[in-house]
């Protein structure tokens, strides 16, 4: 889901993954696959947080300085309309993620005064925080990049996160709680982020894309443009805040239950088989408000040496969830041989899928 926590190669996208996914992410390089309306396959490859920043074809150091290395680390415009043109021959939209306010530290590497400085009583500290949502040079820069985005990436959504910002940075900085007064926000950061937020969702309307945002956005109870898709990534309480988000008339993504970087001895596999992503209290006009799915695997501890083997076949559990007929398909049991085939057919493919319990595939003794 992140592609800049570890870089992989365009190589790697375009030849050794099935179809649906590409390793590219947040600062947290994952994967994922979804359902949308129509059955598209749709991926999401987050280009925010850490290094290997998607870079512009520009190579100054405004536009490397974020990346691990100038010139092998860094993802061209060139690379992702590769991976773009690859996944729409096979009937794939791909859908960046830009995540902000927070998440965005190498940003600042080479956007000097995006950042907002922290201060240690009354001097800086000389750390940054998230996004500086106080300054008009902010909004400017981030309108730049969403029109870069929207000459790069055809599809009509674009993920603009808003996740897990921290707000102790914009605490301790007086230039925004003087902002913060003035805006009549007393002391509730989350208006500020709101305020933020809101102004980016307007600037992506106002380019004709539509917006996915984290929950995080809906939860500050932000002024949400009414085509904005929500997703939930909080695991303990999806279900009522399905509940929340449709009665409020927002379509929906579920990636709660599927975070498959999350590993566990045994067949794990199986409780993302189980989920019911309409399974919440509700009617049944806002069950179909839930238009989706996605499986997530965030990229601390993932690189192109394990990321097949971690990913597959784990993730077809939730992929047969999505895209298959509920009553058809509750029996664990029952699927377990449809994957271990699959699994067989992608190790014969040279995709090193690791197995889902004691076996074989036949075709390792094929010629014996």
């Amino acid at each position: 889901r992140n592609v800049h926590k570890h870089v992989f190669s365009v190589l790697l996208a375009l030849c050794r993954t099935p179809k649906g996914t590409w390793p590219w992410g947040k600062n947290k390089n994952f994967v994922m696959e979804m359902r949308w309306h129509e059955k598209f396959s749709i991926i999401f490859p987050d280009f925010t947080k850490g290094s290997g920043l998607l870079m512009s074809e520009n190579k100054s150091n405004r536009y490397t300085s974020g990346a691990f290395h100038p010139f092998t680390h860094v993802y061209t415009q060139s690379d992702v309309m590769r991976v773009i043109e690859h996944a729409r021959m096979r009937g794939i939209r791909v859908i960046p993620e830009f995540d902000s306010p927070g998440h965005t530290q190498s940003w600042g590497k080479g956007q000097p005064n995006l950042l907002t400085p922290c201060y240690k009583g009354d001097v800086p500290s000389g750390s940054f925080g998230p996004v500086d949502p106080t300054v008009d040079t902010t909004y400017k820069f981030m309108e730049s990049l969403l029109k870069e985005v929207k000459f790069v990436f055809p599809d009509s959504y674009v993920h603009l996160g808003g996740d897990e910002v921290s707000f102790a940075c914009w605490q301790s900085n007086p230039n925004v709680r003087t902002f913060m007064e003035k805006m009549g926000f007393g002391k509730d950061f989350t208006k500020l982020e709101s305020f933020y937020m809101e102004s980016i969702m307007n600037m992506t309307a106002a380019l004709n894309r539509t917006s996915v945002v984290w929950q995080d956005v809906f939860d500050y109870h932000e002024r949400i443009p009414q085509d904005t898709v929500l997703e939930i990534w909080k695991g303990e309480t999806y279900q009522a805040e399905l509940s929340r988000m449709t009665k409020a008339g927002h379509r929906v993504l579920l990636s709660a239950p599927w975070y498959i970087n999350h590993i566990s001895y045994g067949q794990d596999w199986r409780n993302s088989y189980a989920v019911q992503p309409q399974n919440f209290s509700g009617t049944e006009e806002q069950k179909k408000l839930v238009i989706g799915g996605e499986v997530a695997m965030w990229g601390e501890y993932v690189d192109a040496t394990n990321l097949n083997p971690r990913l597959w076949p784990r993730a077809c559990a939730a992929a047969e969830r999505l895209w298959s007929d509920e009553e058809k398909t509750m029996n664990a049991d029952l699927a377990f041989p449809r994957l271990e085939k699959f699994r067989c057919e992608l190790l014969r493919r040279g995709i090193q899928a690791e197995p889902l319990f004691v076996g074989h595939c036949k075709h390792e003794y094929d010629g014996l």
